[in-house]
């Protein structure tokens, strides 16, 4: 079937017609008014040869005159990709010469540079996209433009946003003409310029039945005739919206916050890496008497603050709780959300004021774990190193775990030897000994000179790590050509062989091998399965061929001036504010005794979870085996009751799977993830007005001392980056899997985190400035950009290439 009437089209011809004229299609059966027309099918264009007497034919039954030629793909207006004007449109096309000609332009759009691009950024095989093209006559409207039956700016879902402008709708789309702006957010709208009340209510009806037709929050083209007619021109699903979160019978709104930056993890999690995280980080939460639900939206993982932002006690500590993990955006958002006269503080009798018993027995063990560590710190220091070590030989699975039911038991059950008051309290007491002299300083300590007190820290397993591997690189500096032109993978896989010369790397291994990027994620390859990230950094160090940036170097230079910084501070503090000065004297010398451990409790738990992901691998072995999943590691996409049901019943998951796979590779691409939402889907930063910022700079905050200028270089993935001395790294997040990368950089630059957050605490002991919190810095700066990163200021200036025009900022475009 070559020509195909619109009116035959059924909803199962998507691989004949497309997608734009299934749906399109489905809106007339279903009583929608949508302009006639036939489509020149999937068929035809794989003959190459347009069928000429067919079109004809059909051109003329739908009474010839002027049509609108568009592309009507098969991998168009998916759920995750709209391919929004990536492939071509011609409209007011008139004769059938001039119509043949507008079907062979859509049908060679398919494989133009920008479509290509676009399914090539989302992941879709060029073989599978088909192009069919669909002809409908031509409305002449008087307004026209596009519904979007949930804000697209801000994720809300109770709101409807409409755009309109005179004549074509293109002139919404390319931004060719002003448009006026509606947001329907339930209440009748009065009616002002091209759209009467009687037009947004009728829009406001129609947005609501597509959206309960296909399921979605839809993006819909829509046109007003000179008759007044509403006709409908597409409607596809709105793709850049973030997933809502899951409904919990409760009263709404509800606030969730993003707690997987804190970990330096902006990717997706598995499913199995989910349920491992939700327990985790309420355990720990535990650990500080606070109750959070922790939920999964989107792959990743928030934390329901509702409770805690509407009780009348913890809400006014709630801003200041999130200094020190969260950052400074998660405090704009939640300063925000506390004066919405929808979280106000809920009413509580006289007992409900006081704290209770367990919070009571937490705060009496804090205070007693902070004092002992900061009274003696050596000795606090020891114990923890002591729980570190037991904790490592203790995470070993028992012996006699033969079968899949014996290893699956192992990986559910609690972990019986976690005793965290020994690492807890000492990281807790370094932490607030670093963050509170900034209070006890202020009008005494100029900018930065308290993060050059806090480089250079001893200690720290993650630094430890870094300069470790620095000193693998010099090692195997003979092999300098081999692991400088050799694929990371390549070398990964000649060293699972055994044919890779001897580097040190086993040892390296046999240390640090439970760690990776996003390594709290039981689901992603710890180093010593995969070390292709190891050799990539290795390349990074190799490139270091000035002496004096030498990691080691640099380290000992931030550890220098940190010391004399502290004296010259704490003796001119001392003489201006005596008592102020002896405090923040005392309270510095502790941080840099204790700051340095605060990754020493991760450091310790991802040993056991490196068992556990061990274990699981060999279920999902055993269970590839039998047929029930496609390959081992396919069980971190199930959830441990899934395992279970696999193991004792023998569950067939393959479908769930691939589903989930496909999921968790869509989520991977997605560009941006709010720091905190509402129940309805509002991203609350959307709806906050940004902070003003120099003329052509970045604004963010300053979280290591400094100013530096160089090529920036954009990082996604730790694994491959390829980062030579000198460059600004621009990062979403990082986490310690990422700290090698800063030995050879200027400076960083990331979209989130906090002061006292891995990235910026690493950057500062290296003493290489840093700026945090900079919205989209990974898409408004590009990979060799000169840039300056000013901590001092918090900004990133973005300097135009010579005999260049000044850089635009252009944000993303709407799915319209």
């Amino acid at each position: 079937m070559r020509v195909i009437a619109l009116s035959e089209v059924t909803g199962d011809m998507t691989e004949l017609v497309g997608g734009k004229a299934a749906r399109l299609a489905e809106l007339a059966r279903s009583g929608e008014r949508v302009p006639d027309g036939f489509c020149v099918t999937t068929a035809a264009h794989e003959r190459g040869v347009a069928p000429r007497a067919e079109i004809a034919q059909a051109y003329e039954r739908l009474g010839g005159g002027p049509v609108a030629v568009r592309s009507s793909a098969t991998a168009e207006d998916l759920p995750d990709a709209s391919f929004a004007g990536q492939q071509d449109t011609f409209l007011a096309v008139t004769g059938i010469a001039d119509l043949l000609t507008a079907i062979e332009g859509c049908r060679r759009s398919l494989h133009d540079p920008r479509a290509v691009a676009y399914r090539d950024a989302h992941g879709i095989d060029h073989a599978s996209a088909r192009m069919a093209v669909l002809v409908q006559r031509m409305v002449e409207p008087v307004t026209a433009g596009v519904l979007f039956t949930a804000n697209p700016l801000t994720g809300c879902r109770t709101e409807m946003m409409v755009e309109a402008a005179e004549g074509l709708g293109t002139a919404v789309v390319d931004g060719s003409a002003a448009v006026e702006r509606y947001v329907l957010d339930g209440p009748p709208r009065a009616g002002a310029g091209l759209l009467t009340a009687e037009r947004l209510d009728e829009l406001r009806d129609a947005g609501r039945r597509l959206q309960e037709r296909f399921g979605c929050p839809q993006d819909v083209e829509w046109a007003y005739d000179r008759q007044g007619v509403l006709w409908l021109l597409q409607s596809r699903p709105i793709t850049t919206l973030f997933p809502l979160p899951p409904e919990t019978g409760r009263p709404a709104p509800r606030v969730y916050l993003e707690f997987g930056h804190v970990q330096g993890m902006r990717q997706p999690a598995t499913p199995m890496g989910m349920s491992t995280l939700k327990s985790l980080v309420a355990a720990m939460l535990a650990s500080f008497g606070l109750t959070v639900e922790i939920t999964d939206i989107g792959g990743r993982l928030y934390g329901d603050l509702t409770d805690l932002a509407r009780h009348p006690s913890t809400r006014n500590r709630l801003v200041k709780l999130m200094a020190v993990d969260f950052g400074p955006r998660a405090q704009a958002v939640m300063e925000h959300v506390l004066a919405d006269p929808r979280f106000a503080p809920l009413p509580a009798s006289g007992p409900g004021r006081r704290a209770t018993g367990p919070a009571l027995r937490t705060a009496a063990r804090a205070a007693t774990g902070v004092v002992r560590a900061l009274a003696r710190p050596e000795a606090a220091r020891a114990r923890l190193f002591r729980e570190v070590e037991r904790l490592r030989v203790g995470s070993a699975a028992p012996a006699g775990l033969d079968t899949a039911a014996e290893r699956l038991r192992y990986v559910r059950d609690e972990d019986p030897s976690a005793g965290p008051d020994d690492i807890v309290w000492p990281i807790v007491a370094g932490m607030l000994a670093a963050t509170l002299p900034a209070a006890l300083l202020r009008g005494v300590a100029g900018p930065g000179e308290i993060d050059t007190v806090l480089g250079g820290m001893p200690h720290n397993v993650t630094i430890e790590m870094d300069l470790a591997l620095w000193r693998l690189s010099q090692q195997a500096a003979a092999h300098r050509h081999l692991l400088l032109t050799t694929p990371p993978h390549d070398l990964a896989t000649a060293y699972a062989r055994g044919t890779l010369p001897d580097i040190g790397l086993a040892a390296f291994l046999d240390r640090y091998g439970h760690r990776a990027a996003a390594e709290v994620d039981l689901g992603v390859p710890r180093w010593d399965e995969d070390p292709t990230p190891v050799f990539a950094m290795i390349a990074n160090y190799l490139r270091v061929t000035d002496p004096e940036q030498a990691p080691d170097r640099r380290f000992a230079r931030a550890a220098e001036a940190a010391e004399a910084a502290c004296a010259d501070l704490v003796a001119r503090a001392r003489r201006r504010r005596p008592v102020r000065g002896r405090i923040a004297g005392f309270l510095l010398r502790r941080a840099r005794m204790l700051a340095g451990l605060r990754e020493a409790g991760k450091f310790a738990g991802l040993y056991r979870l490196r068992e556990m992901r061990r274990q699981l691998l060999l279920v999902g072995a055993e269970l590839a085996e039998r047929g029930l999943l496609g390959r081992p590691d396919d069980i971190m996409f199930l959830t441990l009751d899934e395992a279970h049901a696999a193991v004792h019943d023998g569950a067939d998951h393959r479908s769930t799977v691939a589903a989930r796979r496909a999921t968790y590779r869509r989520e991977l691409r997605r560009p941006a993830v709010p720091v905190a939402l509402l129940s309805d889907g509002t991203d609350i930063e959307a709806v906050l007005a940004p902070p003003p910022a120099p003329d052509g700079a970045l604004r963010g905050v300053g979280a290591a001392a400094g100013r530096a200028t160089g090529p920036a270089r954009v990082v996604h993935d730790p694994a491959t980056a390829h980062v030579e001395p000198g460059d600004v790294l621009v990062a979403a997040t990082t986490d310690p899997g990422w700290t090698p990368l800063f030995l050879t950089a200027a400076a960083l630059v990331t979209e989130t985190g906090a002061v006292m957050a891995h990235g910026p605490t690493v950057a500062r002991e290296y003493g290489i400035p840093a700026v945090i919190c900079v919205p989209d810095a990974t898409r408004r700066i590009r990979t060799g950009q000169l840039v300056t990163v000013d901590a001092a200021a918090g900004t990133v200036t973005l300097h135009p290439a010579p005999g260049a025009e000044e850089p635009s900022v252009v944000g993303e475009a709407s799915a319209s």
